[in-house]
This record gives C-alpha cells, structure tokens and sequence, in this order.
C-alpha cells in the first residue's frame, strides 16, 4: 500500500521562483490528506501531480504563509462540483478563521466541517491514526503524527498443514483472525510487523512533545529555517535551526529527516550540510519531490526528485505519431 509525502510546497514565509510555501501532501492508499496550504498551492499542484480531490486539510498553526491557498482551494472544490464533505483540523481559532474568510469569499455548497484539535486527541482512519501533538511556535501551534497500525505476522502454510487445516479457505479464515478447528492466528502466524510512521513538526522551536512523539519515525519532516549561527533569532520566532532539527532526528531515532520550511537568507546546500553534521541521514526536498515510506521488510525511505519522475514519465509514454 502506498504511503507517500509529496512537497507541494517547502519555502518559509516569503515565496521564492523555486519554493512556494507550506504545503504536503500525505498520501495513504486511496487517502489524500494536506497539510498546510500556503498561498499559491492549489497552483502548485496544479503544476505538478493535479489538484486532487482532497479527503481532509490539516493546518498546522494559523500563520498566513500556512493558510493563505486555503479561501481559493475551497472555492475551487466547490466550482469543480465537489459534492463530497471536506473536513479541515487545526488547532483552536481554525474556526473563526475560516468562518471569517468564507464570510467574504462565499460558502461552500459541499459540506465543509472545521474541528479543532489539541495535543493528545487521536482521530482514527482505517489502518492508521492522526496525532496532533503540541509544538512550541508563537500562539497555538500542532505538529501531526501518521502512526500505522502493526500488521499481521507472516502466515505459515507449512505449520498450517501440520496444525490440520486444508488449504483454501480455512488457510483465508485463520489469516483473517479466525481460529479454525481449534487452530488460533497465533499458531500458524510470525509475530506481528510494526506499521510505519510519518512525523510533521510545523514551526516550531526544538521541543520535549514532539520529539517524544516522533521516537523512531520512518520519517520526520521538520522545519529547519535558520543556520545555527542565528540560534537565538530562532528561538525568539519561534523557529529550529537545521542543526537543532537533526538533534530531534538524532534523539528520536528516526530513520530519514527532511528539512524544511526553509529562509531566502541561505543557500539550500548550507542548511543540509549543517544538519547532516549531525544526522547524517539527511535530505532537503524541492518542490514537487516526493517521498517513498515502504514497508520495512521492502526497504528504506526515500526521496524521489520531480526531474527525475518527470523524465522516467516521460521515457515510458508512447510516443505520438505526426499526421501527414
């Protein structure tokens, strides 16, 4: 099953031609699910892999460079004939944001629910669960865990057979759980195979919480929008320093930090190359890569650059015939 991180959007603040603002796209199997939506990312979007059909907007603060695409997406949905309820979570005040810009942009006919989290609510999906978790930015701000659940151990035919079952649909029925002529899962199953897990700081100063939650992470995305030289800026915005992103890397043992949420003050190269000083497992996405979290038994996260996906896209298609 598909478990995926698309950077629709990975600059801090102010746009850049290369680097539009906060935006992710998090994709599950048939769940497409943002987080943050900066001005310009339906556009983004656009651009790259479609505006899809979103099943629910997560912001992580209300910031204007975090929310300021979200007026235009809803009505867009709402043109395009959406007739599907679109949830959007945030943390308190995400509601009287929303009530005051539709106030002027115009209600939506699909029906649109706004909910506001807190650190420690837990929304369950099918498979997996969504965690906000407190962070430490200006006002109130949430980081969000995506925790799969473990899946079920390997199933053993060969201890099946010598267990008495009959290969076909008994062998189905004890996968699914069942116990079988008094044969249990436990019997003819491997021990159970952990899910994976997907950690997005937001802004946000280094932090107790989200380390916490983050502890072994396929994947942790946390903004990086200072050099270490500007430590203490960082800390008075509220912000991390590449440096001290890896450090949360590093303490939470994850497998893959990508960085950012990144300034104009520095060249890309100076912030990765800071934090993989300390965690050497480092990347630093542009717009439109991609991230890759398999299943542990079938490999290691990874990013894919857009240019890359472009041009294997571009090799496969068939090529068009001129008319004369």
């Amino acid at each position: 099953m598909e478990f995926s991180v698309f950077f629709a959007g990975t600059g801090g603040s102010l746009p850049t031609q290369r680097r539009g603002l906060p935006a992710i796209l998090v994709r599950r199997g048939g769940d497409r699910i943002l987080v943050d939506c900066g001005e310009g990312t339906q556009r983004q979007l656009l651009r790259s892999i479609g505006l899809t059909e979103l099943d629910e907007i997560f912001l992580t603060h209300l910031h204007a460079d975090h929310w300021l695409g979200l007026p235009g997406m809803l009505k867009t949905f709402d043109m395009r004939g959406r007739e599907t309820p679109l949830r959007v979570y945030g943390p308190r005040g995400t509601k009287d944001l929303v009530d005051g810009v539709l106030k002027y942009a115009g209600r939506t006919e699909y029906d649109l629910f706004v909910i506001e989290l807190e650190h420690g609510h837990v929304l369950e999906r099918d498979g997996y669960e969504i965690i906000p978790v407190q962070v430490s930015h200006r006002g109130q701000a949430l980081g969000y865990v995506f925790d799969e659940f473990d899946r079920p151990g390997v199933f053993d035919p060969e201890a099946a057979t010598a267990a008495g079952l009959t290969s076909g649909p008994e062998f189905g029925r004890v996968q699914r759980g069942e116990t079988v002529n008094g044969v249990s899962p436990e019997q003819v199953m491997g021990p159970a195979r952990a899910g994976r897990k997907l950690t997005i700081s937001g802004d946000t100063r280094p932090y107790t919480a989200l380390c916490e939650a983050a502890w072994r992470s396929d994947v942790l995305i946390h903004e990086a929008t200072f050099a270490i030289e500007e430590a203490e800026r960082a800390h008075q915005t509220g912000h991390s320093t590449a440096a001290q992103a890896a450090g949360v890397a590093r303490d939470a043992e994850v497998k893959l930090l990508a960085i950012n949420h990144l300034s104009i003050r520095y060249p890309a190269k100076v912030l990765r190359d800071e934090a993989r000083a300390i965690f050497a497992n480092t990347v630093l996405p542009r717009d439109f890569d991609t991230i890759e979290i398999p299943f542990v038994e079938r490999g290691e996260p990874e990013l894919l650059r857009w240019i890359d996906l472009s041009k294997m896209q571009a090799e496969t298609e068939p090529a068009v015939s001129e008319q004369p």
